[in-house]
């Protein structure tokens, strides 16, 4: 093996790719980079029954999405290729015959039915069928048939798989990075199947050879491989092969913290748990993406980093090169991490209140011309600088300042009522008037000559400041009123304070 890094993301391309399958390529990525190592992409189609159209793309497209694309794979070729095992299928066979040849794998003959009376006739005994050492020698494989019945078997076609060869009486040492030493008994381990009747390898072989073969150091991938684990060693050591290091990475949990996050949970608390929206080929179902929601790259990657990994310290923000740098697989939790979607808008807010105005006023502008509405861009770019602090997505831009494109169609009942009383009407009037004597209409001068007014008028302050933002937001909300004034100009400040007369008087 060599002694470069080189990690591998292998996903099985049957649907979109859950943020678990993101985080575990994120980890990957970050591991990659720390230690100037190669991001490998590894496409696991040899499940064709599962195989989903355009499942590949979806999986590729949102490695890209999420800024950690893979160095080699796909369309990337290092010489390590085909990167699909589908593309790879015809070399398991020969690592199955090497496996029988070496005494460590078996032709196994038994019929489905064949097993599953077994199966039956344990359960009513109130035991549980195990295919290995115990019973092996008594079942129709080529361990308790002659090798001229096996050959027999094999010349007439018969179906077959190939099973390994589990060890009876010895206990494994086996160390995870992130779990520690453990320790397995391998009488309590079946016998798997290798090799399937439909000439196709089995997960547990084509991902062994295809490891080896890839020159993988380090295996880093979900916890509910570990079950898997003692079997991959027992592989290695049978091919006599150096077996890589592996980490086994938490489950993210439900928000409440029992069971695996899936799909449902996004559907039923209204988040995405997949990075981009993803339509289904056969149901035509669309699951939503963080994508097209609205979140920030940055704060999804930030975020995930978190599920199951600290760094130590009391900083949570963390671009991708920090992470890089911050990133260790000793730091990574053994228990589950529960998702937080309010904890991922919290990620989101902040990754938006760090972007330039430029940045979001580009977002914005999309926003703007659904509306139908037309803005020059400096002019967005200004109102972006006194809107953003309330948003969380680009969408609330509109929330937080639709008033300065549009004049209100509509008041607020509450605030208008809290706002317009019986002296209002003739108050505006008389501002109004006032108003349009101001030549000079930046925001600070507008303020100091309404202030003056007011103080000739000895009026309460609220009085007057009230309606006036009622009459050019529509509401009590919104920024300094003295630069939204600024921002829509005289002309329009006075057409709408008369519409707000017109309609509340």
């Amino acid at each position: 093996m060599s002694s470069k890094v080189r990690v591998r993301f292998a996903p099985s391309p049957t649907g979109p790719l859950h943020i678990g399958g993101v985080r575990t390529a994120l980890y990957n990525y970050l591991f990659a980079k720390k230690h100037g190592g190669d991001f490998v992409l590894r496409i696991e189609d040899t499940d064709q029954n599962r195989y989903v159209e355009g499942a590949e793309d979806y999986i590729i497209e949102s490695l890209n999405w999420c800024g950690i694309p893979f160095d080699e794979g796909p369309g990337k070729e290092k010489g390590f290729g085909p990167y699909r095992q589908s593309e790879r299928k015809e070399m398991y066979r020969e690592y199955a015959e090497q496996l029988i040849a070496s005494g460590n794998a078996y032709y196994a003959f038994d019929t489905a039915d064949e097993l599953d009376a077994h199966r039956k006739d344990h359960e009513e005994k109130g035991k549980t069928f195990i295919y290995n050492w115990h019973n092996r020698e008594k079942l129709k494989n080529s361990l308790s048939l002659s090798q001229e019945e096996v050959d027999q078997k094999l010349d007439a076609g018969e179906a077959y798989v190939i099973r390994f060869k589990s060890p009876q009486d010895e206990i494994l040492q086996l160390k995870d990075i992130i779990r520690g030493n453990m320790e397995i008994d391998t009488n309590i381990l079946d016998d798997k199947v290798l090799f399937k009747s439909d000439g196709m390898p089995t997960y547990h072989l084509a991902n062994i050879v295809d490891d080896h073969l890839m020159e993988i150091s380090h295996v880093i991938r979900g916890e509910e491989w570990l079950p898997s684990l003692a079997l991959h060693y027992m592989l290695y050591r049978a091919f006599g092969w150096n077996a890589p290091e592996f980490a086994h990475l938490p489950l993210i949990l439900k928000p409440q913290g029992k069971g695996k996050l899936s799909k449902r949970d996004g559907e039923k608390m209204g988040f995405p748990v997949f990075p981009l929206e993803w339509k289904d080929p056969k149901t035509g179902d669309i699951s939503a993406g963080y994508k097209e929601d609205g979140y920030f790259p940055g704060a999804v990657v930030n975020m995930l980093a978190f599920l199951g990994w600290n760094p130590g310290t009391e900083q949570e923000f963390f671009k991708l090169d920090e992470l890089t740098k911050a990133f260790e697989l000793e730091r990574v939790h053994k228990g589950g991490a529960k998702f937080d979607p309010e904890k991922t808008k919290w990620f989101q807010q902040h990754y938006l209140q760090e972007a330039s105005n430029q940045e979001l006023a580009n977002g914005f502008e999309k926003v703007l011309a659904e509306k139908n509405v037309d803005a020059e861009k400096d002019y967005i770019i200004q109102v972006v600088s006194l809107i953003k602090e309330r948003a969380v997505f680009i969408e609330d831009l509109w929330d937080q300042g639709h008033f300065f494109f549009v004049s209100p169609t509509s008041y607020d009942p509450k605030d208008s009522k809290k706002a317009w009383k019986e002296d209002t009407t003739a108050l505006m009037e008389e501002l109004k008037e006032y108003i349009n004597g101001i030549s000079n209409f930046e925001a600070e001068n507008v303020q100091n000559e309404v202030k003056t007014w007011i103080k000739q008028k000895e009026i309460g302050f609220g009085k007057v400041m009230m309606p006036l933002r009622v009459a050019l937001v529509g509401a009590l909300q919104g920024p300094d009123l003295y630069k939204i004034a600024e921002f829509i100009g005289k002309e329009e400040t006075i057409s709408r304070i008369d519409k707000a007369i017109e309609t509340l008087k």
